[in-house]
């Protein structure tokens, strides 16, 4: 610690802070470096962070704007922070994040650690077994729409750190630069894709619902990860009554519910009669909604229950097309492994948890794309059967090649 600088903040912190960054991979920002550039001067680039940090002087530079296209049309705008900017956002969350994740309600899933997107599906379907009905919502551009001012009170209530409320401070009014080079001045709102914003967004929706809800609906249970939420009623007019009153708390915190994704759902199945109109949502790139089941005893039953969403199948099934596994027959299929199984892999370790069965087509497609490709590879572009045994021959003696395999899902003329 240097006790000339008017900031305590250590350098072991940094050192920390680089190491997850550097963990994280990622891309450059607006001075186009990278994390192996910013390595060739390690010492002297991390000192610098630390000196400037320490004597109030970092000012982050602008934040590298990305437009990623939104699976349902329009763009989302991604920030890029630079290299230096994300281990210097990193070492204010490391300490930022043990002071509030203590207080952060359970059910709240998004950007924490020990929770997962797939905590909150598990909950949800439990619930909906219990509770007749379903409110869901979804923020419009909550990333882009948090409110400077209520967000730095909420900041701190929890640390009285000057630099900690200093720097978020800069972070937040840091200007976007556009991909003309343009600078665009940014007055709410915190960038997606910053290291802090995850936290921040967290802590701002902790006190805009999670705490609101606990006091004013606490017989209503709800998942929350991020701007995408679920919460149970036991009647409609209950659930009704409830929207109206979000949606007044959220105008009262600048924000909006999105009108396209919020709606009422009835978790409709072999016991609830009645004929609703919405009977089924997505949530976390889940469908619930009701589907044939077998219990214990072998008998069939409907029961309202998630599985893999049409639009996270059909974008999976886009991903593997633009693999374009066919234009390369001059690899080898263990190259193919290399390149594409830890993505079938997580698709498996995510949407298989419930339901897999529904993922069972988009695995078919990952073998008809590979028949593909050994229609190539085998030079039997006018024979698809004999190349259909060759791989599914290959996939008995080497499952371990894609993880689908492993499920016994193997390439067939069936």
């Amino acid at each position: 610690m240097d006790k000339t600088k008017p900031y305590e903040i250590s350098r072991h912190a940094v050192w920390e802070a680089y190491k997850l960054v550097k963990a994280n991979q990622g891309a450059a920002g607006v001075d186009e470096q990278s994390i192996q550039k910013f390595e060739e001067n390690l010492k002297d680039n991390l000192y610098k962070i630390w000196n400037r940090m320490s004597s109030g002087s970092y000012f982050p530079p602008p934040v590298k704007a990305v437009e990623i296209p939104k699976k349902n049309g329009g763009v989302r705008i991604l920030g890029i922070p630079t290299v230096s900017d994300r281990i210097a956002q990193m070492t204010v969350k490391l300490y930022v994040e043990p002071l509030v994740e203590p207080i952060f309600h359970p059910d709240s899933y998004g950007y924490r650690p020990a929770k997962s997107a797939i905590d909150a599906v598990r909950v949800t379907r439990t619930r909906c077994w219990k509770y007749d009905w379903v409110l869901e919502f979804d923020i419009k551009g909550l990333f882009d729409n948090i409110d400077h001012e209520l967000l730095m009170k909420a900041v701190k209530k929890h640390t009285d750190c000057a630099w900690v409320a200093l720097y978020i401070d800069r972070w937040l009014t840091a200007p976007f630069q556009m991909k003309d080079g343009s600078k665009k001045e940014r007055t709410s709102g915190t960038p997606q894709g910053g290291v802090i914003s995850p936290v921040l967004a967290n802590l701002f929706m902790h006190y805009t619902f999670d705490i609101w809800m606990t006091k004013k609906h606490p017989q209503n249970p709800w998942a929350r990860y991020a701007d995408d939420a679920v919460i149970h009623c036991q009647t409609k007019e209950e659930a009704e009554q409830l929207l109206e009153r979000l949606k007044e708390r959220f105008k009262d915190c600048k924000l909006e519910l999105h009108p396209d994704k919020t709606r009422i759902v009835y978790c409709k199945d072999d016991d609830r009669k009645g004929d609703h109109t919405e009977i089924k949502f997505d949530f976390l790139g889940y469908t619930f909604r009701p589907r044939r089941s077998k219990n214990r005893f072998g008998k069939y039953f409907i029961n309202f229950t998630p599985a893999v969403s049409n639009k996270a199948s059909k974008a999976m099934r886009q991903t593997i097309r633009g693999w374009r596994m066919h234009l390369k027959p001059d690899l080898d299929i263990e190259d193919l492994s290399k390149m594409f199984n830890a993505s079938v892999r997580g698709w498996i370790n995510y949407y298989g948890h419930f339901y897999k069965s529904q993922l069972y087509p988009v695995l078919c497609h990952m073998n008809d794309a590979l028949v593909m490709w050994a229609r190539k590879y085998k030079k039997l572009e006018r024979h698809k059967t004999k190349a259909i045994r060759w791989l599914g021959q290959l996939a008995r003696n080497i499952p371990k090649l894609f993880a689908h395999w492993r499920l016994g899902i193997l390439p067939s003329a069936g």
